[in-house]
């Protein structure tokens, strides 16, 4: 009989339910977006964490905090979700776009300094370095580059919490600020979404929890209930995190590393399962991915392969569509096709397979049964 396999769902316990109970019972005094913000800053390792309501809102609240400003450049990976050029252009600043080394798909580290310094000027302020999957890329010449630049370097870690680079946890090196989601997937339907900035400069903490709320100055009691008058000392946003969503977040947050090893337990199925079978291509194995997507590559005709392993009930995901394909960004700067060549070339061929901790090894051998047989067929 098939099966019908998502690309993610949330892996979820009593945990959650007593977090949340917790929350609607009012048992706790003390706030679960302060106890998130403290749990998160200890498992990066972190000085600051400022809790938001998803990551596109903290990616948002780093670009405030750095006081982004109109015609300003952010560099990034062209092979990164539409959030990153989607919130600059919020700012009537200009993304600039860098292609990707086609070995792990993140950003080309030669590129991204010829790049950078075609583009050198007072109106380049950072680069946001999206790590694809849950892998690092090289983050000392990253650091280095960035560094020798003077720009400042934001970490797109959405899809990436737990992951280290060299045996240190991410979120807690060199970059200037990191983003992180307790939720790896771009659902509709989510659950439940939050996101948390990270950083180790105090000046940027402070601003992003200014701007959090409003730019508010005047202090809250002990129910979130404003004071009888308050003061505004900046242009702010609404993007403070719920107790519930907090609640949640901390439950999850707690399976993190079970999560991560999960992943890489399944990651382990497929590359036994699936290396060496015709018209597929795995990428190659780096210490550190956290495998939050299990990417692939399929020879020709990848829609069709994706259309024929969802008819037998396993569903596909493509990470992620090259921002200069899409329609706003391509029109907008007159970006051929052809420009991105790196980017270009892997779309053609990629596609990802489900991962995430609630799949049985059942499940795992089924969706590579299927992959087999639909490989097999191929022509």
């Amino acid at each position: 009989m098939s099966r019908k396999i998502a690309i993610y769902k949330a892996t979820l316990d009593d945990e959650e339910l007593n977090q949340i109970r917790s929350v609607l019972e009012a048992k706790d005094d003390l706030s679960k977006v302060l106890e998130f913000e403290e749990r998160i800053a200890d498992y990066i390792g972190a000085k600051y964490a400022v809790a938001t309501a998803t990551s596109s809102a903290a990616l948002h609240l780093a670009l405030s905090s750095m006081k982004l400003k109109r015609g300003d450049k952010i560099l990034m990976s062209v092979n990164s979700f539409v959030n990153l050029p989607e919130t600059v252009r919020h700012f009537d600043a200009e993304p600039i776009f860098v292609d990707i080394d086609l070995s792990d798909m993140n950003i080309d580290i030669t590129k991204f300094e010829e790049v950078l310094i075609a583009n050198k000027s007072k109106k380049l302020r950072a680069a946001i370095i999206t790590f694809i999957g849950g892998l690092a890329p090289d983050l000392d010449k990253i650091y280095e580059i960035a560094k020798r630049h003077d720009i400042l370097i934001i970490e797109d870690c959405r899809a990436a919490l737990g992951s280290t680079y060299k045996g240190n946890k991410v979120g807690n090196l060199s970059a200037d600020m990191t983003i992180f989601s307790t939720n790896p997937s771009p659902s509709k339907y989510a659950i439940s979404r939050s996101g948390v900035l990270v950083t180790n400069n105090e000046d940027l903490a402070k601003r992003a929890k200014l701007l959090r709320t409003h730019a508010i100055t005047t202090t809250y009691d002990s129910y979130g209930n404003l004071d009888y008058l308050y003061d505004v000392d900046d242009i702010g946003h609404k993007f403070d995190l719920s107790e519930l969503d907090a609640a949640y977040a901390i439950a999850q947050l707690k399976k993190t590393d079970a999560f991560i090893k999960k992943r890489q337990e399944i990651a382990k199925i497929y590359e036994e399962r699936l290396t060496n079978v015709k018209h597929i291509t795995l990428l190659p194995f780096k210490e550190g991915h956290i495998y939050t997507q299990y990417i692939i590559k399929i020879s020709r005709n990848r829609d069709a392969f994706a259309r024929a392993l969802k008819e037998r009930g396993v569903s596909t995901a493509l990470n992620y569509i090259p921002l200069h394909l899409l329609s706003y960004y391509k029109n907008k700067y007159s970006i051929k096709i052809t420009a991105f060549p790196n980017a270009l070339h892997n779309y053609q061929q990629i596609l990802s397979l489900p991962i995430y901790a609630g799949l049985s090894d059942e499940d795992v051998n089924y969706i590579c049964d299927q992959v087999i047989e639909v490989a097999s067929d191929w022509i």
